[in-house]
């Protein structure tokens, strides 16, 4: 149940954001709004279907209601991304903050962070029911690495997971004029109009949001298994998509490489994990069938 409601709700998500470039003005703003609050419910449901009410509640106060206050906090203040403003076209505000962006920050920390615990040796649980290292990487695959250093990567990699996901959002959303920066310097090259303390401030706040999710959500939070797959499959889509869509269809070829560069730093991992977790798995189906004589002679 949990994997069919995530699927059909991702599947809606894709086809949301295909239809993206195909808009403009006020449509393409409400699918903006509509592909936020879509993307909110998949993590939070999946999150709550899956490992239940503590974690999704966890999620929710730390990236939706830690997000509107880091927002409201950046909108009045200018720290720690810098002096900004949204326009009206993006919904109704609170303190300056439309109410989708938090949803925004929660959308993706979730998949992030499910990422993270992947590539750090997460346990899952396998078709047979015992327990294993997902995809067979990470510190406690090979049976080294302490539990503080393997804690530091994942924070890491969920940080950067998250974070980098900007590179390819702010110019995105910067070019529909969803918001402005009042003093847009120093700039990443290519990417005017953004200052680089936008993105460090993107970094402070995913790695306390990080570090907080874990304690707050318990141990349900610390491995992976297969009712995790459509939001392994939504990270993996927003990252090669994102690369697609800003080299192709929204003229923002520098956005494409910065964040292709960015969130390949865990994205690419994850891949790579993936595909080869699927082989070993179908060399291990293969070993496991009945020899056939004749048949299966020249094996």
């Amino acid at each position: 149940m949990t994997r069919r409601i995530s699927w059909t709700l991702l599947a809606v998500l894709v086809l949301a954001q295909i239809c993206y470039p195909l808009t403009t003005g006020a449509t393409r703003a409400g699918l903006t709004v509509a592909t936020v609050v879509l993307g909110w419910l998949l993590s939070v449901g999946h999150a709550l279907l899956s490992r239940g009410p503590r974690v999704a509640a966890a999620l929710v106060a730390v990236a939706t209601g830690g997000g509107f206050a880091i927002e409201a906090i950046g909108v009045a203040t200018g720290v720690p991304f810098g002096s900004y403003d949204y326009s009206g076209e993006l919904g109704p505000k609170l303190a300056g903050v439309p109410l989708i962006i938090p949803l925004a920050w929660t959308w993706m920390a979730w998949p992030a962070w499910l990422a993270a615990v992947r590539l750090t040796g997460g346990r899952a649980t396998t078709a047979g029911g015992d327990t294993a290292t997902a995809g067979g990487s990470g510190p406690a695959a090979g049976g080294s690495g302490s539990t503080a250093g393997r804690w530091v990567g994942r924070i890491a990699l969920a940080t950067v997971g998250l974070a980098a996901w900007d590179l390819f959002l702010d110019p995105q959303m910067v070019a529909e004029g969803y918001w402005v920066w009042r003093d847009a310097t120093p700039a990443l090259p290519g990417l005017a109009g953004i200052p680089v303390s936008n993105y460090l401030g993107w970094l402070l706040f995913a790695v306390l949001m990080m570090s907080a999710l874990r304690p707050l959500a318990g141990p349900a939070a610390e491995h992976t298994d297969r009712r995790d797959h459509p939001m392994v499959a939504l990270y993996l889509w927003t990252y090669f998509s994102s690369i697609l869509a800003h080299a192709v269809f929204l003229d923002l070829p520098a956005s494409a490489l910065w964040g292709a560069a960015g969130m390949s730093v865990t994205a690419v991992p994850l891949a790579v994990t993936l595909l080869r977790a699927r082989r070993g798995g179908d060399s291990g189906r293969e070993a496991h069938q009945p020899h056939r004589p004749g048949v299966d002679a020249t094996r």
